[in-house]
């Protein structure tokens, strides 16, 4: 009596399942987001953590070196650097995952509209995206921050307007694509109305692309968010940031160099880990990888 056999394809992996893979899957994930993990519970609670007011001036202090009293030692107005550090890591950081997120946003709903509905409006968001695509993002942020200024919403306005072109540009690619699959054929025949095909049926499916960019571009804002510190057109003295951190540090570096090298070792570790994380995300959620 023949037999016959069927090949099932296996079950897909659940969120958790998922998301184990994402961050316990390599040991160099492992410890990256360990890394990344610690630097927010340093920022959220840098008013506890920070040994010294980041502020406060101490003629007496000036230019002292590392010591038990003063962990990275004092810049030129004998602030203590740790304490700025702590704090700086505030900026750095919500800058570093608000701007993705905002910028995630605005460019997707674009790109979703664009891409689903064409016409005119396709025409409009595309020929504004290529404009804007057109600017490398270092100045592009640099045009925009010198036309309106520092401050906080202006540091997170630029950095959204540096990242939203290429959100825009995906969400509606993945759109196109989407919008042509059968299920949504079907829900247009069956009179489904357009903003629950949109929400139930196009952004689902468009959202992996989109979660992978804003994973890696979590370390590009981190990185800008510090080049337009260190230009003097990003957060402004005396609030701390990595950036404008070594900045200050630049001018004073042959009496000290402990607030460069804090800086930018920070800079680093957190780019590099934030990196190693998105680049297992793409890994994980990028379909043509699996």
């Amino acid at each position: 009596m023949a037999t016959i056999e069927q090949d099932f394809a296996p079950p897909e992996p659940g969120l958790s399942q998922r998301l184990r893979r994402v961050f316990f899957g390599r040991t160099a994930t492992v410890i990256a987001t360990i890394t990344v993990a610690l630097f927010i519970f340093v920022a959220a609670f840098a008013p506890w953590l920070a040994p010294y007011d980041p502020m406060a001036q101490s003629f007496i202090s000036i230019n002292k070196p590392p010591s038990w009293e003063h962990w990275l030692g004092t810049d030129q107005f004998g602030r203590d650097v740790l304490s700025r550090m702590i704090w700086g890591s505030r900026n750095s950081l919500i800058f570093g995952f608000l701007s993705p997120v905002l910028a995630a946003l605005i460019g997707g709903t674009l790109g979703v509209l664009s891409g689903y509905f064409g016409g005119i409006l396709d025409r409009i968001v595309t020929r504004l995206v290529d404009m804007l695509l057109s600017f490398p993002e270092l100045l592009l942020a640099i045009l925009v921050a010198a036309a309106l200024g520092g401050g906080f919403w202006n540091v997170v306005a630029v950095l959204t307007v540096a990242f939203t072109p290429g959100f825009a540009r995906v969400a509606r690619a993945t759109t196109l694509s989407v919008k042509q699959e059968p299920y949504i054929e079907s829900a247009i025949a069956a009179g489904v109305r357009t903003p629950v095909i949109i929400l139930r049926h196009v952004v689902p499916n468009i959202m992996a692309p989109i979660v992978v960019l804003m994973t890696l571009w979590a370390a590009s804002s981190i990185r800008l968010e510090a080049t337009l510190s260190f230009l003097g057109i990003g957060t402004q003295p005396p609030a701390p940031s990595w950036g404008n951190i070594i900045r200050e540090g630049l001018a004073n570096i042959f009496a000290t160099s402990w607030p460069i090298i804090a800086g930018g070792l920070a800079i680093t570790i957190v780019v590099l880990a934030i990196s190693i994380i998105g680049d297992q995300v793409r890994d994980e959620l990028d379909p043509e990888i699996n």
